[in-house]
């Protein structure tokens, strides 16, 4: 079991959210969000913790959006964390960008390409912050094994992690929920990001297409698997997201999803403490 300011992830603990924009993409954009979603949380009693990127260095295009401005991104989610009270995640990318996230994020989380890059991987545990480790799009669950032991391997034993999709030919995911209960036969609280699964990787003219519509029912059949904690991109508009726009939820229905999903957990915590 993980402890985040108060926050129980494992051990058959309700379900908690991960959820807010893909990327920082100014202070009114992300404030408001996370005052919406921290509303709901609380409305409805699940755990949350505010995610957002500082910097999206994995692109389709180079011409992408990527940030604006690591040190800028940075401060909006120290405000966040500090108006909101709210733990944050946010992803690292390199071994020099680790001492700078760590400063704000209570999680750091190492994005799928880069799971089995050891120097951040054991840049990232030693800052002694839980780290999130996202499942590679070609990785083998039960070879998250091994990704972990490198973060043990510093002294750091606060591990998470994220099932996101498996690469299924070109250009398409699919979710493998064999994989959500292999990884947590590893020992390590296991994640569901469900929005970057419905992603149709480079399938648009130097975009990533997606397939929002599914997000209802693979989050519910994560969910029914016994997953620790949902991950979730949420935008007031989509559309206009300059990041992940065709697979990021729609702010607005967000509530709908967690009522669905908390009361399947729900039913499947109490079986499974019988």
């Amino acid at each position: 079991m993980i402890k985040i300011d108060g926050i129980k992830i494992g051990d058959s603990n309700r379900i908690v959210l991960i959820a807010g924009p893909c990327v920082v993409e100014n202070r009114e954009i992300t404030l408001k969000t996370a005052q919406k979603i921290k509303k709901l949380s609380e409305k409805h009693c699940i755990p949350f913790i505010f995610k957002s990127s500082y910097k999206k260095a994995n692109r389709t295009s180079g011409e992408s959006f990527a940030t604006i401005g690591m040190q800028e991104a940075l401060k909006i989610l120290s405000d966040v964390k500090q108006e909101l009270d709210l733990p944050i995640l946010t992803d690292v990318h390199s071994e020099n960008e680790v001492k700078y996230a760590a400063e704000i994020a209570d999680v750091l989380q190492i994005p799928a390409f880069l799971c089995r890059q050891t120097e951040l991987l054991q840049a990232a545990g030693r800052t002694m912050k839980v780290i999130n480790i996202k499942k590679g799009q070609f990785m083998a669950p039960e070879d998250m094994k091994h990704q972990a032991k490198k973060i043990e391997a510093v002294g750091n034993n606060q591990i998470i992690l994220t099932e996101r999709g498996t690469t299924f030919g070109y250009n398409n995911l699919i979710v493998d929920m064999r994989s959500l209960d292999i990884m947590k036969k590893l020992g390590y609280p296991v994640i569901l990001d469900v929005t970057h699964s419905v992603q149709r990787p480079g399938s648009g003219t130097g975009v990533t297409l997606g397939q929002p519509e599914f997000i209802f029912p693979i989050a519910r059949a994560g969910v029914a698997v016994g997953i620790d904690g949902i991950f979730i991109e949420t935008h007031p508009d989509p559309k206009k997201a300059l990041s992940d726009s065709a697979s990021q939820l729609k702010l607005d229905l967000l509530e709908k999803l967690l009522i669905q999903v908390i009361q399947i957990d729900n039913l499947v915590k109490k079986k499974l403490k019988i």
